[in-house]
């Protein structure tokens, strides 16, 4: 039930303040409202909601477009002078190509990392205080900021390296082992993300509220489910917005409720949103979700040694993969960026088509269309969702139906 991008999770805090002053409270939908194009929201409300959509819209824009304009730049104009550089300023940079990667990957990222850094600011920061969405000081932002940014580079580090490792040893089925190996590191990342990774980044406890954990286990009754517990995540340190998500793999499987969900949701409308996290495991998409990017990888990875098979050629010689030269990397993350962006609508179509039978299962599974319809309402004013927005922008980038989508589904099969 998370959010239509990857920029954050859905907030449902039914007290938001708009740009201008407070927001008047609305009720849920009800017969004779077009909760499609209005989502219980007020008139103020629904054009602030479409106004932070245009900006959010926009930020998403200059962020993909920045990065390919950097990769580019990295991949035709800095590459093959600071690989140079490398070798000529340290013996053993040129000595050990694995020290020299490292090296070459460290700069390469930090260099891209300040150039976004404004925009980033901006998106993460300047834009959800504008629109009062968060909570986090300066110095807060700054500190996750840089954990993220640091994790991302270490992990980044490890990959690369075995990615180049893999090409050195591999050769010319190093695209068939690449996307073994990614199999393998999703499968570890989804087991350690919710014991190791997020709670670095908040705090997560066991929920205590026996009520609503019966009334959990009732809803997971017969679906097969096993989850290692129920837990509370303090998403407020940094958002007013709510989230909620079945994380984990094997036995690191868990629900996470975030505090800012269970502090605004009654206990009808949390049992909805974990009914709709039990869809997810009752129709296996992770699973499918798994496989499907095992099958992408290996294409993309095959995309990938054809077009350098042919940069290669360009120079009047084949490509010696043991001898891969270290300023290709940036032409790798090129190619397998834009091959992801040409895949995103596919990818996002499959997971709203995944999200609508989780809402359905949703509807089914409870058999209480109002705390859906209120549940979701709150979502769209709380966290200034637009509830309709334009269609190409659903297509392209939206990994989530729209709310008003999401809310005609329990009208239509309430009807």
């Amino acid at each position: 039930m998370d959010g239509h991008s990857a920029e954050g999770p859905k907030n449902l805090a039914e007290n938001d303040q708009s740009a201008a002053g407070p927001a008047e409270a609305a009720p849920p939908p009800h017969a004779g409202e077009t909760p499609m194009f209005r989502a219980g929201m007020t008139p103020d409300q629904l054009a602030e909601a479409k106004q932070y959509g245009r900006y959010s819209l926009a930020c998403t824009l200059a962020d993909k477009g920045l990065d390919l304009l950097f990769l580019t730049f990295a991949a035709v104009v800095l590459a093959r002078p600071l690989d140079l550089w490398l070798q000529h300023g340290s013996s053993l940079l040129a000595r050990f190509a694995s020290l020299r990667l490292v090296v070459f990957f460290l700069l390469v990222t930090l260099l891209h990392t300040a150039v976004s850094l404004p925009l980033s600011f901006y998106a993460g920061y300047i834009l959800e205080h504008r629109f009062h969405l968060s909570t986090l000081s300066v110095g807060g932002w700054a500190r996750r900021y840089a954990k993220r940014n640091l994790l991302g580079l270490v992990l980044g580090t490890v990959l690369i390296l075995g990615l180049y490792w893999l090409i050195w040893t591999t050769r010319g089925w190093w695209w068939l082992a690449a996307a073994g190996a990614f199999f393998c590191v999703t499968i570890i990342l989804g087991r350690i993300f919710p014991v190791l990774i997020m709670p670095l980044f908040y705090k997560i406890e066991p929920l205590e509220a026996p009520e609503l954990a019966q009334r959990m286990n009732e809803l997971a009754a017969g679906t097969g489910l096993t989850i290692e517990g129920v837990y509370r995540i303090a998403l407020s340190q940094e958002t007013v917005k709510a989230n909620a998500m079945l994380a984990g793999l094997g036995r690191t499987r868990r629900v996470l409720l975030g505090d800012t969900l269970l502090n605004h949701f009654s206990p009808a409308e949390i049992a909805v949103v974990f009914a709709h996290e039990i869809g997810h495991h009752v129709f296996r998409h992770v699973r499918t979700m798994i496989l499907l990017g095992l099958a992408i990888s290996v294409a993309g990875f095959w995309i990938c040694d054809r077009l350098l098979t042919g940069l290669a050629a360009q120079g009047g010689q084949p490509l010696d993969y043991a001898a891969l030269p270290i300023w290709t990397e940036p032409w790798i993350m090129l190619i397998l960026s834009v091959f992801g962006l040409l895949l995103e609508p596919l990818m996002n179509g499959i997971s709203r088509r995944h999200e609508r039978q989780c809402d359905r299962y949703a509807l089914e599974r409870t058999g209480q269309p109002e705390a859906y319809l209120s549940a979701f309402s709150k979502l769209a004013r709380q966290n200034k969702d637009d509830p309709c927005p334009h269609w190409f922008e659903v297509l392209w980038l939206h990994d989530h139906p729209p709310i008003g989508e999401r809310l005609a589904i329990a009208t239509s099969d309430s009807a």
